[in-house]
């Protein structure tokens, strides 16, 4: 117990996170001393049973600033501005329900392991990101709260723990990875693994849509540890990377450092696998863990989940950096 919060941890089943429960309504005070449950619990938070947002949604907003200085406004820079909440810009809809919203993945191709269970490790497992690497500098928390999830057993989200992924790296590996450095690319910007694996060629970029360098060791601001720092297929660049100084492209030295890497990151022992039910809030620190998303059936099942990405914290190296992601002009005005 710590003061207005009960803390459990780790999370069941996982080496990290931790259950918080509230002792009072969001609605009367925001808690004290998330942010360093935040850090204690190894970047992963469940708080269940907040289904008051779902009337106030503002109120993810402002707890989304306990953990922050900035809370992204989904009006500007998004391709598709009908997924920003139409009345609490910054929230961020990951729903079916809005015409042109993204479908769910692909069920894993065989959709169990050979003992029954939901698969999580690379290869098998897909889509391992952490929220918009392909930034400079990159975000540092995301709140995700479920306004409408579908039934249990589909539609989880699954977390690994770059920490602990880093930690258990043999050394000749974790030497390698200290001063080597990934290349991000912005999803659906022809950068991906598989537009590389087609050769296709990407459209040229300006300034502000180009990739971005990042480390693969990446020290956490707050803790101190260090952490992997890296996503897969769809979120490195497959032309310039996926890291720098090495081959670039799908089939040379890189892609096989990063699959390496993937199936390490990914072992069971690493993970957290959250089966949603509504009014849960899941906080996850971005700078050291990665997730990924489950299939559902979209053409039965309907799910509302709202985010916030909230930014201030990236860390030393990122000091004194302007956005990559903004246009020059939007800067000098």
């Amino acid at each position: 117990m710590s003061g207005a919060l009960d803390i459990a941890a780790p999370l069941p089943g996982a080496a990290f996170g931790a259950r918080v429960t509230l002792a009072r309504p969001l609605s009367l005070r925001m808690p004290e001393g998330l942010p360093q449950a935040l850090a204690d619990g190894g970047g992963l938070l469940l708080i269940p049973g907040l289904n008051e947002i779902a009337e106030r949604p503002r109120l993810l907003v402002e707890m989304s600033y306990l953990f922050g200085p900035e809370v992204e406004d989904y009006r500007t820079l998004l391709t598709r501005v009908s997924m920003a909440h139409e009345t609490v810009p910054e929230i961020f809809m990951v729903t079916n329900m809005v015409p042109g919203s993204r479908p769910p993945p692909a069920r894993p191709e065989p959709p169990l392991t050979a003992d029954g269970k939901l698969p999580v490790q690379y290869p098998h497992r897909v889509g391992w990101h952490t929220d918009q690497s392909y930034r400079r500098p990159p975000p540092d928390i995301s709140l995700f709260f479920a306004v409408n999830p579908v039934a249990r057993e589909r539609g989880q989200t699954i977390f690994a723990s770059g920490t602990l992924a880093y930690d258990a790296l043999p050394p000749a590996l974790k030497a390698r990875v200290d001063n080597l450095e990934g290349v991000h690319a912005q999803p659906g910007s022809g950068r991906g693994r598989g537009d590389a694996e087609a050769g296709r060629t990407p459209r040229p970029f300006a300034p502000h849509e180009r990739s971005q360098k990042q480390p693969v060791a990446r020290v956490h601001p707050v803790t101190g540890k260090k952490a992997l720092y890296l996503c897969e297929r769809g979120q490195m660049d497959w032309f310039d990377g996926p890291f720098v100084g090495m081959e670039p492209g799908p089939h040379g030295d890189g892609a096989r450092l990063l699959d390496e890497l993937m199936a390490h990151y990914t072992r069971p022992e690493f993970i957290y696998v959250h089966e949603w039910t509504q009014g849960d809030v899941l906080v996850w620190d971005n700078r050291c863990l990665i997730h990924t998303a489950t299939w559902y059936d979209a053409d039965k099942e309907q799910r509302m989940m709202w985010r916030t990405t909230v930014r201030g914290n990236p860390g030393a190296i990122y000091a004194g950096e302007a956005k990559s992601w903004v246009p020059q002009e939007s800067t000098a005005a």
